[in-house]
């Protein structure tokens, strides 16, 4: 499941590095989808890349904590429950990274995003609620965080930058990405919820 999603990510990112009209198609433009009623935007978006160091970055995350996370859903409720699982963790977290941008720039038709950063995030956060006490590490922080530390650290740093802007990086869709994984998990995995509540009683 995880290797066929990047495998199809990095050739049809690949593609787009290629073909700008293909891009195009792909993008998250909330001004067609409202007015063009192109609403399959809403999800190819997180198909296609920047360039190379973006896609890498992404999949190397998907790669090793979707790995795990896929396997575990597989494990615990069967290859075709847990696989199902698993894709709609991907693809809520890649809805939920559009809303924001969608409310704010549905009139701007020259507002364009894309990758598949908020899907990710999606799946770190949902690994976060489900194993809090993992240890996770940041690029520049070498050190293994518990997770339920690493995850509002990495919350009040794509906050502030959210809050300061500029900065060519759709911040809000990690943000509604994150909320996408922990709300999936509270919702449909509700004993990894009770386990995570229980940390705090």
């Amino acid at each position: 499941m995880v290797l066929g999603l990047i495998l199809l990510t990095a050739f049809l990112s690949w593609q787009g590095f290629q073909n700008q009209a293909f891009l195009e198609r792909m993008l998250f433009i909330p001004y067609r989808s409202k007015h063009n009623a192109e609403w399959y935007r809403f999800f190819t978006h997180m198909f296609v890349h920047l360039d190379w160091s973006h896609l890498l970055f992404n999949m190397l995350t998907l790669w090793f904590i979707g790995g795990f996370l896929a396997e575990e859903y597989m494990l615990i409720f069967g290859v075709v429950k847990g696989t199902y699982y698993f894709a709609m963790l991907y693809l809520m977290g890649g809805l939920f990274a559009t809303l924001y941008s969608f409310y704010k720039h549905q009139d701007q038709p020259h507002y364009r995003s894309l990758g598949a950063s908020g899907a990710v995030t999606a799946v770190l956060f949902a690994f976060i609620a489900a194993h809090p006490t993992q240890g996770l590490m940041l690029m520049f922080i070498p050190i293994p965080i518990p997770a339920y530390i690493f995850g509002p650290i990495y919350l009040l740093i794509e906050y502030y930058a959210f809050r300061k802007g500029n900065t060519g990086i759709a911040h809000d869709a990690h943000i509604s990405g994150a909320l996408a994984g922990i709300l999936f998990v509270f919702i449909f995995l509700p004993g990894y919820a009770q386990f995570f509540a229980s940390l705090f009683h």
